[in-house]
């Protein structure tokens, strides 16, 4: 089968490689449908840093349809249509006990503890997939394990009543999250982004407004306010610092972008204004509720899809998307072939 392998650090390759066979008990066997291109898959690409056994296949936001059942797997039947829990834990330690599957002390990822979604089948285990109602588009689908990050980076984040948000960064995370507030909750939504065009589509999508990281930009925006609270989505110690320097007094700020290089902050500037930095990874329960919630926001996910591209087309797009060109918030890979 064709499949798209992490090699080493800047080295991606399109493979033909075998199809993973009989899946072991307990194991479900996928023919893959579609597959999200993550902010993550493009920092493991840049940096290598959670290469932990190469060649390996990438892609962890993925949906599929069941093609073959290991033994003991109950509760799927093939021909139905799933969506994968990204998260590779092991159940056993303190953490997972306590039902804090993300915060597990040996976690992985799917696509790192073991080969991903960027192919045309995937063997995986049973206990990481969820049923997808019939009828929602696969590209759709696969947008739910990004949607329940952004669902867990809301929540974190934990806005009071009617007060403004300034998500910082426009990608598949900062974009999702918008979209959620947007649904979710009652206060003005400000977007920021360097890509101009990104900003608009997500402005567009959720009725957000587009303003400048900058304090009297925001006053101007909102009335002579600053924003409330604020999610950073880009992973850059800059705008951090930035969006940090540009909320309200008591703001909380959740933090959720995958950051390349450290923050050279004065502490004082959180303990003078009492500002509140929240880290966000991964998800907690929201996967099941990102599924839930598929049919509701079909329409807005889709309109939020940069584009659809079959596996040939992934270096191509790894490339593209490191400059910073989208106008989308998520490239979506079809290995089956793009529908026409």
């Amino acid at each position: 089968m064709k499949a798209v392998r992490l090699h080493k650090a800047g080295d991606l390759r399109v493979e033909a490689v075998p199809s993973p066979g009989a899946p072991a008990p307990g194991w479900v066997r996928l023919t893959v449908t579609a597959a999200g291109i993550c902010g993550s898959d493009l920092h493991n690409f840049r940096t290598g840093q959670w290469i932990t056994r190469a060649p390996s296949i990438a892609g962890h936001e993925l949906a599929g349809v069941v093609a073959a059942l290991g033994e003991s797997v109950e509760g799927f039947a093939v021909g139905d249509a799933v969506v994968a829990d990204s998260r590779f834990w092991c159940g056993e330690c303190p953490a997972c006990r306590a039902g804090r599957r993300h915060l597990c002390e040996r976690l992985g990822f799917i696509g790192e503890a073991c080969d991903g979604g960027f192919a045309e089948e995937i063997v995986l285990p049973a206990r990481l997939l969820l049923p997808v109602a019939p009828g929602i588009d696969p590209a759709v689908a696969a947008m739910a394990e990004p949607l329940a990050v952004a669902l867990h980076a809301v929540r974190r984040l934990a806005p009071r009543q009617g007060e403004p948000v300034l998500v910082v960064g426009c990608g598949p995370i900062g974009g999702l999250a918008a979209l959620v507030l947007a649904r979710d909750h009652d206060g003005p939504i400000l977007l920021a982004d360097r890509n101009v065009a990104r900003a608009a589509c997500v402005a567009e999508v959720t009725g957000g407004s587009v303003a400048a990281l900058e304090p009297d930009a925001l006053r101007a925006a909102l009335g002579g306010r600053l924003p409330a609270a604020g999610v950073e989505a880009t992973g850059s110690p800059a705008a951090l610092g930035a969006l940090i320097g540009a909320v309200a007094g008591g703001a909380r700020v959740a933090l959720v972008g995958i950051y390349h290089g450290r923050l050279a902050l004065d502490p004082n500037l959180l303990v003078e204004r009492e500002i509140d930095l929240v880290g966000c990874h991964a998800f907690t329960d929201e996967l099941a509720e990102a599924v839930a919630r598929l049919p509701e926001l079909a329409g807005d996910l889709a309109r939020l899809i940069d584009r659809q591209i079959g596996l040939d087309a992934v270096p191509d797009a790894y490339a593209r998307l490191l400059r910073g060109e989208a106008q989308g918030l998520k490239t979506i890979i079809r290995p089956g072939g793009v529908p026409a």
